[in-house]
């Protein structure tokens, strides 16, 4: 399943994502994932979410992206959600462009049995409806 958490820049999507995060180690049923730019909030997670700065992999397009979530998931079996901050930030595109992107990426946490939560920084009102679908 794919969840995301739409708003403009502090309107606290970064502390809802680290929330969301903290709180599904007591009942996730495999590993947590938390994927940023960088290290900033590291401190702000508990010990158990292994956390992965992505600008240390040159992750700079949804293609290169979409490669990189599909090789975790393809050498850990047991990871039951990945939290994703900055998303927008981190592959450079506007929503629009990212409508293949999704339909690629539900296929993949679908088959990998995992569930991905995402923080957009942009109004929902503003993302095609194949994509705000994912809203919570």
């Amino acid at each position: 399943m794919i969840q995301i958490i739409f708003g403009k820049k502090g309107s606290g999507k970064t502390k809802r994502i680290l929330d969301m995060a903290n709180a599904s180690v007591k009942e996730a049923k495999g590993n947590v994932l938390f994927i940023d730019d960088d290290k900033s909030y590291t401190l702000n997670l508990k010990p158990q979410i292994r956390f992965i700065d992505a600008s240390e992999y040159s992750v700079k397009s949804e293609d290169l992206f979409y490669g990189f979530l599909a090789g975790i998931l393809a050498g850990n079996y047991d990871i039951s959600v990945i939290y994703i901050d900055a998303f927008l930030k981190l592959v450079k595109k506007t929503p629009d462009e990212l409508v293949d992107f999704f339909a690629k990426l539900e296929k993949l946490v679908t088959n990998a049995n995992c569930d991905v939560v995402l923080s957009f920084s942009e109004d929902a009102a503003n993302v095609p409806e194949s994509i705000r679908k994912y809203q919570i």
